[in-house]
């Protein structure tokens, strides 16, 4: 696809939004965007900890556990991953608040229609569709919060947004135990996924009065609407607020082609690229193969299955407060250490898991709390990793580099963890299950390695003065 000038402006735009104090304006927008991510987590572990269910007779579904752990939950990562990629796209082009409400629509129908299924094919074609729209809300989403959120919040605020991830989770998880026990096998999974929908249709009249990114508008001719958005911005904040200082003049366009966003990552940035890789590919195959696996895990070695929900629950729930009591250190300790530290400390606790779980030491309750000390690390990592690759590369390819590190990310974890893992758990070999665990447990760490030698200080910096615009006359002069 070819460019095309259609100006040039010269605007404070992004220094505006970034001199914001923290307001009730700001928290509208955490809640209108962030709380997809509820959706995500309440979608996944409906599903691992239905797995058992789905499995029974007269469910309506002749599917094993076994499909459901792993088919099932290949094709939900792989229609993420392509939902990412086509979205993500368009999000560049057409702006980030179109596709926050599209991928959203896309979601609350595949969702519904899933709790229709009737036969594997419908199911399996279904949560593929549901994938699509989710990873379609990963790279609108996190590109939308990045550039309205002012830069000294923006490392702790996104990482507790996409470790709200596991409130879902938790409450996925939670909901699953009365729909197990207290309603007909055929009938339980149903409203499960039922649920899932009423929550996206309130999290979409919320997200309506979200307003369109300005510095998108401005880049793409649009510079009076983000004027007038910004000023609507500031007199919601209130308060004497400076004029900055900070200015930068831009060519603008319509799009940016495709060899274009190539050549950024490639040639521009090869080293943040590689940065990008390593730290979705170890978070990816270590949360999506524990992620659908875990339901299996108690019902293979424990001989647990109505009550899985209770389990996962406290994993949730230790994961939700990892971001939340360490984010605010990323702005403050720094990017670098934090995420390395993060991705290192978790892999070095999943190493010694997978040790007691091969030596036949642990219980049902003791592996619960080995994984929960594992994952308060490991998920302000793997939040971290959404963060760094929304932050570092240029305003025009932000959603499209998302999509981009989600999908291949995700792909060789996602896809290749939980076919890998269902496989080795079904075994019922506590060794295999444990090769598993050290798996993702080497990849955490090599992944924290590479954040030591390539990581990006990016903390309390505005996402311009990390990755200067394509379209930039100058940089952005500091103030």
């Amino acid at each position: 696809m070819s460019e095309v000038e259609i100006g040039t402006v010269t605007t404070k735009v992004p220094a505006r939004l970034d001199r914001l104090p923290w307001s009730r304006w700001h928290w509208m927008i955490v809640i209108g965007l962030g709380t997809v991510w509820i959706l995500d987590g309440l979608e996944v572990t409906i599903v691992g900890n239905l797995s058992a269910q789905l499995a029974k007779p007269g469910s309506g579904l002749e599917i094993t556990q076994a499909q459901v752990a792993g088919t099932a939950a290949a094709l939900y990562v792989a229609g993420a991953c392509s939902g990412a990629l086509f979205f993500g796209w368009l999000t560049d082009r057409f702006g980030r608040k179109k596709l926050f409400i599209i991928t959203l629509l896309v979601y609350l129908f595949a969702t519904l229609m899933t709790a229709f299924s009737f036969h594997p094919l419908w199911f399996f074609a279904f949560r593929f569709l549901t994938g699509f729209g989710i990873g379609g809300e990963y790279a609108a989403i996190n590109s939308a919060i990045d550039e309205l959120i002012p830069s000294r919040h923006r490392g702790r605020i996104d990482i507790l947004i996409n470790g709200s991830y596991w409130l879902g989770a938790a409450g996925g998880a939670l909901l699953t135990v009365p729909l197990l026990n207290d309603l007909p096998v055929n009938i339980g999974w149903r409203v499960a996924f039922g649920l899932g929908v009423v929550l996206g249709l309130a999290i979409l009249l919320v997200r309506r009065h979200v307003p369109e990114s300005p510095r998108w508008l401005f880049i793409h001719g649009k510079e009076r609407e983000a004027e007038e958005i910004v000023a609507d911005i500031e007199r919601q904040v209130g308060g004497q607020l400076e004029e900055p200082e900070r200015e930068m003049t831009i060519h603008q366009r319509k799009s940016i082609g495709f060899i274009r966003i190539a050549h950024t990552m490639v040639a521009l940035y090869p080293k943040r690229t590689i940065l990008g890789l390593s730290l979705f590919i170890g978070q990816a195959f270590l949360y999506n193969a524990i992620t659908f696996g875990y339901a299996q895990i108690l019902s293979t070695f424990f001989h647990i299955d109505t009550h899985t929900g209770y389990y996962f629950a406290v994993i949730a729930l230790g994961n939700f407060f990892g971001p939340l009591l360490l984010g605010p250190l990323f702005d403050t300790v720094g990017r670098v250490p934090m995420i390395s530290a993060t991705y290192i400390g978790s892999g070095a606790l999943l190493f010694v898991t997978a040790w007691l779980f091969a030596q036949g030491s642990l219980t049902a309750v003791t592996l619960t709390a080995c994984w929960c000390a594992v994952l308060f690390v490991a998920s302000a990592g793997a939040s971290s990793a959404y963060l760094t690759v929304s932050e570092i590369f240029p305003m025009e390819t932000r959603a499209m580099a998302i999509a981009f590190f989600f999908a291949v990310g995700t792909g060789v974890g996602g896809i290749a963890g939980p076919l890998v893992f269902a496989g080795l758990v079904e075994s019922g070999v506590p060794g295999d299950t444990a090769l598993a665990f050290s798996i993702g447990a080497g990849l955490m760490v090599l992944a924290g390695l590479v954040e030591l030698v390539l990581g990006v200080k990016a903390e309390r910096k505005g996402l311009e003065e990390i990755a200067t615009p394509l379209s930039a006359v100058q940089s952005a002069r500091p103030a």
